[in-house]
């Protein structure tokens, strides 16, 4: 997905970059102007775990992680602080599901193996946006920030653990996403695709109970590692 994804981003640059060299009209000439505008987002998201284990366990990974792909939507507050430079605030909501598959088990028993971990979260990013200059109707940007993950369907207050069937992380997380992307200025609006990448910083994984848990007790690290299309109009 994330090949395709840069495909995406590539073709649409170097068709506007085409178009852009012929196009003497500019629209919307002074969008960039005011120093605050907001919008809205949509897009998918495709969210895996990074897993580190504990040192005896370095040699024999125990966890398998299938990603699938989710939806993601949310709002756009953008204030100028350059000509080339942006502070966004991007509110959202984002929904996946990962399979964990914990390959040191029998196969025969697919209840103790297998764990479903449904995740909504309310992702808070402050983002830096440095754009180049306008080409015409295009202007290709980079982007950086952190974010506060708000998790809904964490489990951790639930006393019962992976013993009980219940696979249980952390509901406050902290993240950090890097992204490319372009805008590309149309007659009424911007629309802006962005590919990004999201990388946890802080540890999600709530241990079970037992001390020695099969599910638990090799994993040293558990984060989210994902990647995110959005499709910003402005």
């Amino acid at each position: 997905m994330l090949r395709k994804f840069i495909v995406f981003i590539i073709l649409c640059s170097s068709t506007y970059k085409t178009l852009g060299q012929r196009e003497k009209v500019l629209n919307l000439p002074s969008f960039d102007k005011p120093l605050f505008h907001y919008g809205f987002y949509l897009g998918m998201n495709t969210n895996g775990y990074k897993v580190s284990y504990k040192p005896s366990f370095v040699d024999n990974p125990q966890v398998e992680v299938q990603p699938s792909v989710g939806f993601n939507v949310g709002l756009i507050g953008d204030l100028r602080l350059h000509n080339n430079l942006n502070l966004r605030f991007e509110p959202g909501l984002m929904s996946n599901t990962k399979t964990l598959i914990f390959k040191h088990m029998p196969e025969v028993n697919e209840n103790r193996r297998t764990r479903e971990v449904g995740t909504t979260f309310l992702h808070l990013p402050l983002i830096l946006k440095a754009s180049t200059n306008r080409i015409n109707n295009i202007r290709p940007y980079v982007l950086g920030g952190i974010a506060y993950d708000y998790n809904f369907s964490s489990n951790q207050n639930n006393s019962d653990d992976n013993f009980a069937g219940n696979f249980r992380t952390k509901t406050s997380n902290i993240t950090y996403e890097l992204g490319i992307g372009i805008d590309l200025y149309l007659n009424y609006f911007k629309f802006s695709p962005s590919i990004r990448g999201v990388f946890a910083i802080s540890n999600e994984i709530i241990y079970d109970n037992s001390p020695n848990s099969p599910w638990t007790d090799p994993i040293d690290f558990l984060g989210t590692r994902g990647v995110f299309l959005n499709l910003a109009f402005e």
